[in-house]
């Protein structure tokens, strides 16, 4: 006899009828109860990074809204002769105001919606343009890219940008140097209430780009103003993304966290971020992040605005446009918090930006029509 069968026939055995109060007539066995019970009682399933490729797209300009940088990219047709980086055509930043929680890279899906995705033809059918965006993209373009001004793709702006006609900075989620707490946040409640320099880099030529805007050595008077407006509770602030979507260089940055500590002061270890994911292609193109392997400077409001941006290594005139834009900004935040509640700027939320954006859509049809 197979042991299905007598597996089959001890539960069998061992069935038993249930309590008349919870309802006569009907019996389980013991079998059954164990696997209830099992079922019930088992861990949640494991966090699931997304798959490669995800968010890769075969023309990430097409999704935005007005003018497209001028710059080479890693996707598309090759840049041939020369190039002089212009200054930015437009605010560049996200559409919808961020929330904690946005791309984090992981496959929130239950187990039947991924049942379901599975057996959902479009869905394959969007998954194969993405593997082939991935695939069609040369692996040195970027590399290559790096000969054209040292890959700088823009010029600084010389003045913020008005604030209301600024976007919005992602959430990113990642990992910090600190010591006491090693789980993922979200750089939104960070940015919030702040005006925050942030320096996106991938490599240690990228970071060397970056910290020609914010370093002692290259620019002392954006350190003075860190000291008298920055601090635990200032209002000013430098966060770091180290963005490695390598495994093995991301184990590498851990290993050497201790290093990274003795950079930096302790007030400063939860602004170091480690992103291993969640930076796609439309979110590259929407904030101007054109070169994997450049430095990029952004500096943010109270609000996660985009007030301003900057590529590879710094000029006299972008240093001194940023430290103008962060002071101003500093004291915007100072002056908000004398007015009154009703008083203060109100940013429009995420479903008034909706409504507002289908609106437009209908307006455009029927004037087309």
């Amino acid at each position: 006899m197979s042991s299905r069968r007598i597996g089959l026939a001890v539960a069998g055995g061992l069935t038993r009828r249930i309590p008349q109060q919870l309802g006569a007539g009907r019996s389980v066995c013991a079998r059954c109860q164990w696997q209830r019970s099992f079922t019930a009682t088992a861990a949640p399933l494991r966090e699931r990074a997304e798959k490669p490729a995800s968010g890769a797209s075969m023309d990430p300009k097409s999704e935005i809204e007005g003018p497209a940088i001028d710059a080479p990219r890693s996707y598309g047709k090759r840049y041939d002769g020369t190039f002089t980086p212009k200054p930015l055509p437009r605010p560049i930043g996200m559409p919808l105001p961020p929330r904690p929680g946005e791309n984090t890279g992981i496959d929130s899906r239950t187990r039947e919606e991924r049942k379901k995705d599975f057996a959902d033809w479009d869905k394959h059918l969007a998954r194969r343009k993405e593997l082939t965006a991935q695939l069609a993209r040369p692996y040195f373009r970027d590399w290559n890219n790096l000969k054209y001004q040292d890959g700088k793709s823009f010029i600084a702006p010389p003045r913020l940008f008005k604030a209301e006609f600024s976007l919005f900075f992602p959430n990113l989620y990642g990992q910090t140097i600190l010591k006491t707490d090693k789980e993922p946040r979200d750089t939104t409640p960070l940015l919030t209430g702040k005006a925050s320099i942030i320096s996106i880099f991938s490599s240690q030529w990228a970071e060397a780009q970056a910290d020609s805007f914010t370093s002692a050595a290259a620019n002392p008077e954006l350190q003075a103003i860190l000291k008298q407006h920055g601090g635990k509770d200032g209002l000013a602030q430098v966060v770091r993304v180290n963005y490695e979507d390598n495994a093995g260089k991301a184990w590498l940055v851990k290993l050497f966290m201790g290093g990274l500590r003795k950079r930096f002061p302790e007030h400063d270890w939860d602004k170091y971020f480690l992103v291993r994911r969640g930076i796609t292609d439309h979110i590259r193109e929407c904030i101007g992040l054109l070169n994997s392997k450049v430095g990029y400077t952004y500096l943010v409001d109270q609000h996660c605005r985009v007030r301003w941006a900057a590529s590879g290594n710094s000029t006299p005139e972008e240093m001194e446009g940023l430290n103008r834009g962060l002071l101003r900004l500093v004291e915007g935040i100072k002056e908000e918090a004398l007015l009154p509640s009703t008083a203060r700027e109100k940013v429009i939320g995420r479903k008034a930006m909706k409504d507002i954006a289908e609106k437009r859509a209908t307006n455009d049809v029927e004037a087309s029509t």
